[in-house]
């Protein structure tokens, strides 16, 4: 059994071997599609409508002091986030920040109802946008959690004291949810909630005092909602990743030359070799060969040709790989149709 073990080991070393891994960098459309035309957008803050009573105990009224306040800054920050980014892309050539009272609504889940269309129609048409970006809720909702240390010494004005230590846990989810609305198609283009969660610590002689000592958090709500404004911008903005991609490096001396000049960035010189080498009488050195040449138009981008190259080494010399390259082309040029399409969007007028 062991030497089984042994000879699936070095099978696998050998398969391993056949290849190497490159990396490439590829852009991918946009989550989130525009129509054409949309170069002008408003901002409304439909957060504080969204909010709900809630039933404060004593220690929670502590944190309260500072919970009206923090809610409202980290919603403008988080406006803030999305405006800075919008303006950083530049495909939203004007935005305008519109002051809009909106009546109270109840949450259904993480968003309240949509926006009347009347209501979107009129603030659309009243500030000249063509669409409207509403952050419809922004919440923080804090859970703490107390131990009671015996023999702790907390600081006090008094120095140390010894005795009994209350320590304060607290863990704030800071949830926001976001929508896109269309007004001349009526049409919600996108809704989106994103959350994040900060984590808080603080002693004190009493749970109340302990509980008090963590308002401090109002900068970190901030730059958590500022995080959260530009992780929904990020939605209409293409946006680059990183892809790997495998290579033959063994069959021929031409694989070998031509290995040591695609570590050295020389891909085009390693691509003449494997061109020589798709002639090969051998169709396993063949087939390698090709799906090499596929690799190298890739690189190039130009897909069309990496698809042909991929899919003759598949159905001409029945590299299996090569059937998974073809697809994994199909959906790149699927992606850069798309993405062709946004960049497009992005210069009518």
């Amino acid at each position: 059994m062991k030497r089984y073990l042994w000879y699936l080991l070095v099978a696998g070393l050998l398969v391993s071997c056949k290849t190497q891994q490159l990396y490439l960098n590829v852009t991918e459309p946009a989550i989130v599609t525009l129509p054409p035309g949309v170069h002008k957008a408003g901002i409304v803050d439909r957060s504080e409508a969204s909010k709900q009573a809630k039933a404060l105990d004593a220690i929670d009224k502590v944190l309260t002091l500072e919970g009206a306040g923090l809610d409202r800054a980290g919603a403008n920050a988080a406006i803030e986030g999305l405006e800075s980014k919008l303006t950083a892309d530049g495909r939203i050539t004007e935005l305008k920040r519109i002051d809009e009272k909106f009546d109270a609504v109840h949450l259904i889940g993480p968003f309240p109802p949509p926006i009347d269309w009347t209501v979107v129609d009129r603030v659309c048409s009243e500030n000249s946008v063509d669409i409207l970006f509403s952050l419809e809720a922004f919440d923080t909702d804090t859970r703490i959690n107390y131990q009671v240390v015996k023999g702790g010494a907390p600081r006090t004005l008094l120095g140390a004291v010894a005795g009994v230590e209350h320590r304060a846990e607290m863990q704030t989810l800071v949830k926001t949810a976001w929508r896109i609305y269309y007004p001349s198609r009526q049409t919600v283009i996108d809704e989106f909630p994103v959350v994040h969660s900060l984590n808080f610590s603080a002693t004190g002689l009493t749970p109340v005092v302990a509980a008090a000592a963590l308002i401090d958090r109002k900068e970190a709500v901030k730059k958590v909602g500022i995080r959260a404004g530009e992780i929904y911008a990020s939605r209409i903005i293409p946006y680059q990743i990183k892809v790997e991609r495998d290579y033959y490096v063994k069959g021929t001396d031409n694989f070998r030359i031509a290995m040591r000049k695609a570590r050295t960035g020389k891909w085009d010189e390693a691509g003449e070799l494997w061109r020589k080498e798709a002639q090969n009488p051998s169709g396993k050195i063949a087939g390698r060969a090709h799906y090499n040449m596929a690799i190298i138009e890739e690189i190039n981008g130009n897909l069309p040709s990496a698809r042909e190259w991929a899919e003759k080494a598949y159905e001409n010399y029945n590299l299996r790989r090569a059937l998974k390259y073809v697809r994994i082309i199909d959906n790149r040029m699927s992606k850069n149709e798309l993405l062709q399409i946004q960049e497009e969007r992005q210069y009518q007028r």
